[in-house]
């Protein structure tokens, strides 16, 4: 980095969404995939389309427990004038029900061939080897035809869908044991500085979080973190740890990345690479930037916890899902009503931490400002319900006005 860089400061800062355009174009997606067993892939990222290979059910079922039939036998079976059919004593499906017969079946069972219907059994008495009917039943009444769940060949999942637990049920319903996924996207995530310690920090140390939190963070995102010691404040040490890590698809820094004396990430990526972001429009962690190194993107996060969770979660994320090709789902938000103004810088994306709090007779609940400013204060973060994004075009938040806090910490 130049001495009048440095001198300078950031003179402008690049908005939030043109650096997440530039972000995208420097994110190859890897495009590797693997078959991986069904208990494994929870929130993996499907590589392919997925198509009903069976029926499900394969065969039609009785969908009460009771009596399997031919409706046709029921008809005008009441309280006061059952029908009488002849119980056939075997398993549903060894032997076939005639006219006037019935077999008794439970939920889920095969339907017999030959019957068409099933009279629940609160509605049938047996006596001997025969059964009263009280009530008529349909043809198909209280059955579950072939295909009800899932036709065959019908198409279940998109390639780019995000695998839940009710995913892998359906799956294995249908006869799938594996499943193709993209494979995780390999990121190296690098805590930076003089001061960090892992414990038991003495004077003008700091216990180090970021590394624990981020790479927790690329994780529940889809990818597969390395997470190195903290490097201190060193060019050549910085330079090591970033190459170890320009085999995968990302890697990731925090600390380091403004444009102080001990800043030396900037300058250590110029030799590395070339920068293509330093310095954007948001609020708090305005010196995350980014550069590609050997073909591979180095992002650049802000030390203060706060702004390493803001910046992960606006820049990092959406890398790592374009590395997998995946698709990135919004923020799941909740309206609220906003306890007390937030102010914000025009031209700046501003986040602002609030916590939730439902109040008697009011209709949404209260939206109330932890912090705007203080971005090495974890706690306003760790213990808020979600933020309050300003837009740049806007100079704060009212009072009162009705707001969406996002629960970033929601989804994947």
């Amino acid at each position: 980095m130049s001495t009048d860089r440095k001198q300078s400061g950031f003179k402008q800062r690049t908005r939030v969404d043109d650096a997440l355009a530039a972000l995208r174009d420097a994110v190859d997606p890897h495009g590797r995939a693997a078959e991986v067993p069904l208990a494994e892939a929870d929130g993996r990222t499907l590589a392919a389309t997925m198509t009903a290979p069976a029926n499900v059910p394969a065969a039609p079922e009785a969908a009460m427990d009771g009596y399997a039939v031919q409706a046709s036998d029921t008809f005008g079976a009441s309280d006061r004038s059952p029908e009488i059919l002849r119980t056939v004593d075997a398993e549903p499906t060894e032997e076939d029900v005639g006219p006037g017969e019935a077999i008794r079946v439970h939920t889920g069972s095969a339907l017999p061939e030959g019957a068409d219907a099933v009279v629940m059994i609160e509605q049938a008495d047996p006596v001997a080897d025969e059964v009263e009917i009280f009530d008529a039943v349909a043809e198909n009444e209280n059955v579950a035809p072939a295909g009800e769940d899932v036709e065959e060949g019908q198409q279940l999942y998109d390639p780019g869908h995000v695998l839940r637990p009710s995913d892998l049920g359906l799956l294995k319903s249908v006869g799938y044991t594996e499943v193709p996924v993209f494979e995780q996207p390999e990121v190296t995530v690098i805590p930076t500085g003089d001061e960090l310690v892992q414990a038991d920090p003495g004077p003008g140390e700091t216990i180090e979080t970021n590394g624990l939190t981020v790479a927790r963070f690329v994780e529940r995102w889809g990818g597969d973190a390395t997470e190195l010691d903290p490097v201190p404040d060193d060019e050549e040490q910085l330079k090591a740890a970033i190459r170890s890590g320009l085999d995968g698809e990302l890697v990731v820094t925090s600390g380091g990345s403004s444009v102080g004396e001990r800043d030396l990430l900037p300058e250590v990526l110029e030799d590395l690479g070339e920068i293509v972001v330093h310095g954007v429009a948001l609020k708090p962690g305005h010196p995350f930037g980014f550069a590609v190194c050997e073909g591979t993107p180095v992002l650049m996060l802000p030390g203060y916890p706060v702004a390493t969770i803001v910046n992960a979660v606006q820049f990092l994320r959406p890398a790592i899902k374009r590395a997998m090709d995946a698709p990135l789902p919004p923020h799941p938000t909740t309206e609220a009503r906003l306890d007390r103004k937030i102010a914000s810088e025009p031209g700046v994306r501003t986040f602002a931490r609030v916590r939730l709090e439902e109040r008697p007779d009011e209709p949404l609940p209260a939206a109330i400002p932890t912090r705007v400013s203080g971005s090495g204060v974890l706690s306003s973060v760790a213990l808020a319900d979600g933020w309050v994004v300003v837009d740049e075009a806007a100079e704060g938040v009212d009072a009162g006005d009705t707001v969406a806090v996002q629960d970033w910490e929601a989804n994947r």
